[in-house]
C-alpha cells in the first residue's frame, strides 16, 4: 500500500481541526440548520402545489430551485453529520465520487435555474402582453428539462475526467466533503485537462449566466422606470427584488470560491464560504421568497385559513 496505486478504497476528509466536544456542538447546529432547510423548502413546494394561483411559470421555476437546494444540501451533509457524531473523517471512493457528481450537478442546475427565472421576469415586465405566448407551459417544460440535463451532463464529464487519474500515498483531502478541486490535489496524474474543463465550466455556468442576468435586469430597470404609475413601479420592482436578492447571495459566494485563483493560503476561508453556501444559502432562498413576496405570503395565509375552516 506504500507504493503507487491506481485505485484506492477511501479518502480522509481533514475538514476543520476541532475537538470532539466542538464536533458534537457543530453536529447539533448543522442538523438543526439542515432540518430548517428541509422544512422551509418543503413549505415553498407545498404552497406552490396547493395554491392554484401559484401555478404560473415564475413559481414553477421556484419549485425547481427549492428541489435543487434540498438535493444539493442532501448530497454531502449526511456524510458530514455522520463524521461529526462518530468523530471519523473517512469517506469511501464510491461515496466521494457520488458526492462530486451530485454537488457539481445541483450547483450547475441552480445557476441555470436562476438565469431562467431572470428571463421569466424580463418577459413579464418588458413584454407583458406577449408573456403567456412566450412563457407557455411547453417552453417552461423544455427549459426545465434543458437545465437539469445540462447540469448533470457537465457533472458527469468532470467526474469522468477525474476517474481516469491515478492515486498514490495518503489520500488526505483538505475539505469537509469531496470538493473536486481539493480531491484533484491528492492525485498523482496530470490534472491540466481537468483544470481546463473546470475553467470552461466556470465560464459557462458562472460568467455567462451572470452576464445574462445583468442584461435582463438592466432591461427590467429601464422598463420599470418608464412606468408612469408609482404603484405600478412599486409592484413591478417587488416582483423582481426577491429574485435579485437570491441571485446576489448565490453568485457572490460562488464567484469568491471558484473564480479567484486557487491558493493554499485560502483553503480555510474557502471551506468557510462552502459551509455558508451549503447551510445558509438553501435556507435563505425560501426565507427571502416568503418574506419579500406578497403572493407567497398570501398563499400561506390562504392555506392556513383553509385548515382552520376544516
Amino acid at each position: 500500500m506504500e507504493g503507487n496505486q491506481s485505485w484506492i478504497a477511501e479518502f480522509i476528509l481533514l475538514g476543520f481541526q476541532l475537538s470532539e466536544d466542538m464536533e458534537l456542538l457543530l453536529f447539533v447546529i448543522f442538523i438543526l440548520l439542515y432540518t430548517f432547510n428541509l422544512l422551509a423548502n418543503g413549505m415553498i413546494l407545498g404552497l406552490i402545489s396547493l395554491d392554484p394561483r401559484l401555478h404560473i411559470p415564475m413559481y414553477y421555476f421556484l419549485s425547481h430551485l427549492a428541489i435543487t437546494d434540498v438535493a444539493y444540501a442532501s448530497s454531502h451533509l449526511p456524510n458530514m453529520l455522520e463524521n461529526l457524531v462518530k468523530h471519523k473523517k473517512t469517506i469511501s471512493y464510491f461515496s466521494c465520487t457520488m458526492q462530486m457528481v451530485s454537488y457539481l450537478a445541483f450547483a450547475s442546475v441552480e445557476c441555470l435555474t436562476l438565469v431562467v427565472m431572470s428571463y421569466d421576469r424580463f418577459v413579464a415586465i418588458c413584454h407583458p402582453l406577449q408573456y403567456t405566448v412566450i412563457m407557455n407551459w411547453r417552453v417552461c417544460t423544455f427549459l426545465a428539462i434543458a437545465f437539469w440535463a445540462c447540469g448533470f451532463s457537465l457533472a458527469i464529464v468532470q467526474v469522468s475526467l477525474f476517474l481516469r487519474l491515478p492515486f498514490c500515498g495518503p489520500q488526505k483531502v483538505n475539505h469537509f466533503f469531496c470538493e473536486i478541486r481539493s480531491v484533484l490535489k491528492v492525485t498523482c496524474g496530470e490534472t491540466w485537462i481537468n483544470d481546463i474543463f473546470l475553467l470552461a465550466d466556470g465560464v459557462f455556468i458562472l460568467i455567462a449566466p451572470i452576464s445574462l442576468v445583468l442584461v435582463s435586469y438592466v432591461c427590467i430597470l429601464r422598463a420599470i422606470l418608464k412606468i408612469q404609475s408609482k404603484e405600478g413601479r412599486k409592484k413591478a420592482f417587488s416582483t423582481c427584488s426577491s429574485h435579485l436578492c437570491v441571485v446576489g447571495f448565490y453568485f457572490g459566494i460562488v464567484l469568491m470560491v471558484y473564480m479567484i485563483p486557487d491558493d493554499d493560503n485560502r483553503e480555510e476561508p474557502q471551506k468557510i464560504l462552502f459551509l455558508f453556501y451549503t447551510f445558509f444559502n438553501p435556507l435563505l432562498n425560501p426565507l427571502i421568497y416568503s418574506l419579500r413576496n406578497a403572493q407567497v405570503k398570501a398563499a400561506f395565509h390562504r392555506v392556513l385559513k383553509k385548515k382552520r375552516t376544516v
